[in-house]
């Protein structure tokens, strides 16, 4: 009978939620704004984490969050080895999720579409 969750799925998913909570009590950075950990994917090898993230009301664009924030990595990496238990904990890399922006401008142009009055009628 296969297994339903992969260890890799389980380790991201544990990652994600010490990170969130790592982010929340320890970053103090104002220009950062209100950051929210959306997703994590861990690779097969439990090597490798991509820790999918977005800034709200920060004071930079979104590529300078993320490169301030990847400046706290060797800080968040040591605080999760004292949470995670695992043999080596994975090199961590911030990305930015835009997907609530493009979900924003889904919304705006279908509204639009909707809104345009339709030349047969």
């Amino acid at each position: 009978m296969p297994r339903e969750f992969k260890r890799s799925d389980r380790v991201a998913s544990q990652l994600q939620r010490e990170l969130a909570d790592l982010i929340r009590t320890e970053v103090k950075e104002p220009r950062l704004g209100m950051i929210t950990v959306s997703d994590a994917v861990v690779s097969r090898d439990l090597a490798v984490a991509k820790v999918y993230v977005t800034f709200l009301g920060a004071k930079e664009p979104a590529e300078k969050c993320v490169a301030l924030l990847s400046t706290m990595i060797p800080m968040l990496r040591r605080e999760l080895g004292k949470r995670v238990r695992m043999r080596t904990m994975p090199e961590i890399h911030f990305v930015y999720d835009d997907s609530i922006e493009r979900g924003l401008r889904m919304n705006a142009l279908l509204d639009r579409l909707h809104e345009e009055p339709k030349n047969g009628e």
